[in-house]
């Protein structure tokens, strides 16, 4: 499994893209903290995403992805898809701002990826979360449970077996979207096992939802 090739397939550009016209985790938690004022620009958000995750995984330097990890704007979004000014309505329409990617892991291992992405309303961040797992999972197989256990409310959770091999991840992986306030988040983990993936996304969803603003 090639880190590269995961994260880019099955991250926010080929889900958005589909949009358009539409190892067990260590013991301990990701690290959370509390939770600060609304960030106005994405280098304002980054320290809101989770620095590390529960797994032990280590981070994967922004600029060893392609493209790189990190702040996202809504043309750096709207790039990775073919028709770029159609891609840009679709964000419009969600009244997306900007967002940060995060990624852990090493080579063919596990992997964690964590995106955290802000809109102008709540309304929007709710109908971005929806709509992105919904389409994630009639793409990748699976079935999508809405309110799981050991999730907050409106939370939603996917599960795979077998990993999603349109994504090239070829393990068991489970993915996780919830939203809050403005913030639409994110948390996918390919492991060993789908319970040892499970148990890392509960934990940095967890985390992550303590880093952000309240609603």
């Amino acid at each position: 499994m090639n880190l590269g090739a995961v994260v880019r397939h099955g991250g926010l550009a080929l889900l958005l893209a589909l949009l358009t016209g539409c190892g067990s985790p260590a013991d301990g938690g990701a690290s959370a903290a509390p939770a600060a004022a609304t960030p106005d620009t994405p280098r304002e958000l980054e320290p809101l995403v989770v620095p590390d995750v529960p797994s032990g995984l280590p981070r994967v330097p922004d600029d060893a992805l392609s493209p790189p990890a990190g702040e996202k704007w809504p043309e750096d979004v709207a790039g990775y898809a073919e028709d770029a000014a159609r891609e840009r309505e679709v964000l419009d329409d969600y009244g997306y701002r900007f967002g940060w990617e995060r990624y852990w892991g090493s080579g063919a291992g596990p992997l964690t990826t964590v995106a955290a992405h802000q809109f102008e309303t709540t309304e929007g961040a709710l109908a971005f979360t929806a709509d992105l797992a919904a389409h994630e999972a009639e793409v990748y197989g699976g079935l999508l449970r809405e309110d799981p256990p050991d999730l907050p409310a409106g939370c939603r959770l996917l599960q795979l077996e077998e990993g999603a091999p349109a994504a090239r991840m070829a393990a068991p992986t489970a993915s996780a979207w919830c939203a809050q306030g403005a913030f639409s988040l994110r948390v996918t983990a390919v492991s060993g096992s789908v319970q040892a993936a499970t148990e890392e996304v509960v934990a940095v969803i967890a985390a992550q939802l303590e880093r952000l603003p309240p609603p």
